[in-house]
């Protein structure tokens, strides 16, 4: 049975058992005191128990993407659910907490910073700019710092990023050169763990269940993916940085992604964690490995 369902029942239970107990010792219950007892069964009613509902926790990263992505308009070429353009190993792209032969495919450093360009599309409200913004402000300032510093662009930035309301959340994998997109469809998109996990694909990390090593902590349930997904948990030959797997990083897909059933996708080999793929904002691990991958001091 699922725990949720077990709570609200003991929940239940409780409040009328009080609320028969207050009935049967007071002639003066008023109709005040009833009403609130009365509410507070209803508050936790199954009908307000669901997994993504608006009652409930946030929806992850993972899904959110997943259902803004399953219906992009025609001709977009995603991979692995939300990166932009073909990942063949002969186009030397193919990357996560990347292999980048020659250095190709980071954005390069000026100093100890790594200082990235960035625009935003003035189909975004001021609102939605903001948030953007503050997402991306948090790679360097804070209790947790990177050396990468988006900056606003100039007229003679030639290789930045450009953040527009296209069809979907998608990003390309790595400094491409040029005009780089990062496609936030507004209303839907912009949302804090977002707008981080796209930028960490701008810069050159895959997702988390894809890494080299995800077998040692990891399984994939592939008869639960919906059929033509099974291509986003395909292994990537990743640099991991020395870092270990990060259930919690905004990086990581949750339990159920691409389910088809309802069933797990994926499963932790470590029985104690059940709550994973959940990130509202970058980890200390993604932290950490932006530090590494772009040799910032830490």
């Amino acid at each position: 049975m699922d725990i949720t369902v077990i709570l609200t029942s003991v929940l239940m239970l409780t409040s009328f058992i009080c609320l028969s107990s207050f009935l049967e010792n007071s002639d003066t219950m008023t109709p005040i005191v009833i009403t609130v007892l009365l509410l507070s069964v209803a508050a936790v009613s199954p009908g307000s128990i669901h997994r993504y509902g608006k009652n409930k926790i946030e929806e992850p990263v993972s899904v959110k993407i997943e259902k803004e992505n399953a219906n992009v308009k025609p001709g977009l070429n995603l991979t692995h659910g939300d990166i932009m353009g073909h990942m063949g190993d002969e186009e030397g792209i193919l990357r996560n907490a990347l292999l980048c032969p020659r250095g190709g495919c980071k954005w390069p450093k000026t100093g100890d910073e790594a200082i990235i360009p960035y625009e935003i599309s003035r189909a975004f409200t001021k609102r939605q700019r903001t948030t953007i913004e503050k997402a991306l402000r948090d790679f360097s300032f804070g209790e947790r710092t990177t050396c990468i510093r988006f900056v606003r662009k100039t007229e003679t930035d030639r290789n930045y990023l450009s953040f527009i309301s296209d069809s979907g959340c998608w990003s390309y994998l790595g400094q491409t050169g040029g005009r780089q997109l990062i496609s936030l469809q507004r209303d839907r998109c912009v949302h804090k763990n977002i707008v981080q996990h796209q930028a960490l694909h701008a810069l050159g990390f895959h997702h988390e269940q894809v890494r080299s090593d995800r077998d040692d902590y990891v399984i994939i349930n592939y008869e639960n993916i919906i059929q033509g997904a099974e291509q986003h948990f395909q292994i990537a030959p990743t640099n991991n940085l020395g870092t270990p797997y990060d259930y919690h990083s905004v990086m990581h897909f949750d339990a159920y992604a691409y389910s088809k059933n309802g069933k797990q996708t994926i499963i932790a080999k470590n029985r104690f964690i059940t709550n994973f793929g959940r990130a509202k904002e970058m980890s200390d691990n993604d932290y950490a490995r932006v530090n590494r991958l772009y040799e910032c001091c830490e």
